[in-house]
């Protein structure tokens, strides 16, 4: 069957907000998969903050993405074809598919995933990078006790509604700080956090005080920025600041604005440490098996935004993380379940 692949690829690396002629709309016919390789119809893709990063030219945790190459984007799909002896034909898989509608792959970055044990979304949301991230950057680096309060930022976004739910799981007080009324009202409601500030409405230090009266014992940062600097005048004696992302930041024209109240960390005897979810690969495992066991007993809730507009609406649909439009994990439909498992 001939076949044809829509795809984005980079055309100019962004300032501020990525425009459309950042972008190229590419159609070209869909190759067949050689020896060792298989093809993947993608269904659905990650959108993330981190994709805005790696459009930038410099040194980073992960090689930028080339003028010219196929937008990187994590993906869940069906094999179509296959040369490879570890993936059949049906077989759903998840990892590196980028921004198009088919994906020839050697395989290497690939998991297979069953759709009949969580829908296809959660395993790029709780049981995807989303998960991860929330599962080692509190775990590992945040390392809340029972008893301790937990701050997050970006509460109802992807991460921040996972780590958060985590930490009540373990045993701490936990806070959110979200944008808007409706965004607060989802992080206690439905993610079960204890209290959440408004940032947009509020004063984030104020409003800290108030929740906060002993300190935040653990802070984990998806935002930066004038957020950031609030919670470090809040810190309790030996807290940990767990920096994962700073979406404020991301779309900066001018100089990226650093923490002002980093004297705070001294005075505190406090630790702020970055994370990167790829330095814990080889445990992805432990951490999938345990997430996995908090959704089948109903302490972990996976929310994921849906946009049902095929590798077309990539452009818009990505914007909506930096305009606050989503809650939960975003994902992008490229193609019906139903009729890639019937070809």
């Amino acid at each position: 069957m001939s076949r044809t692949n829509h795809q984005y690829r980079l055309a100019a690396r962004p300032v501020g907000l990525p425009r459309p002629t950042d972008w190229e709309y590419v159609e070209e016919p869909v190759g067949e998969p050689g020896e060792g390789e298989l093809l993947i119809e993608v269904i659905h893709l990650s959108l993330d903050p981190a994709m805005r990063g790696w459009m930038n030219e410099g040194k980073s945790y992960i090689r930028p993405v080339e003028i010219g190459e196929v937008m990187r984007a994590g993906g869940v799909g069906r094999v179509i074809a296959s040369h490879n002896p570890r993936f059949a034909v049906g077989d759903y898989v998840s990892g590196t598919l980028g921004v198009q509608e088919y994906c020839l792959s050697d395989g290497r970055d690939l998991t297979k995933v069953d759709p009949a044990l969580a829908p296809l979304p959660v395993y790029l949301g709780v049981l995807g990078m989303t998960g991860m991230t929330a599962y080692f950057g509190l775990l590992d680096i945040g390392q809340p006790e029972p008893g301790q309060t937990v701050v997050v930022s970006g509460a109802a976004g992807a991460v921040g509604s996972v780590v958060g739910q985590i930490a009540k799981i373990k045993g701490c007080r936990v806070i959110g700080i979200a944008g808007g009324e409706r965004k607060c009202r989802l992080v206690v409601e439905e993610f079960g956090f204890d209290a959440c500030i408004d940032y947009k409405s509020q004063d984030v230090r104020k409003a800290l005080r108030e929740v906060a009266p002993e300190g935040v014992d653990v802070y984990f940062d998806n935002v930066g920025g004038d957020v950031l600097d609030a919670v470090l005048t809040r810190l309790a004696r030996g807290a940990r600041i767990v920096i994962c992302g700073a979406i404020s930041q991301y779309n900066a024209t001018d100089q990226v604005k650093g923490p002002a109240n980093y004297m705070s960390l001294l005075v505190n005897r406090a630790s702020m440490t970055g994370m990167v979810v790829f330095d814990y690969a080889d445990r992805y495992p432990e951490a999938t098996a345990e997430l996995a066991q908090w959704l089948s007993e109903g302490k972990l809730r996976s929310l994921e935004d849906v946009v049902d507009g095929g590798v077309r609406a990539f452009p818009d649909a990505l914007l909506r993380l930096f305009k606050g439009d989503n809650t939960g994990k975003l994902v992008l439909k490229v193609a019906d379940e139903v009729k890639a498992a019937d070809e």
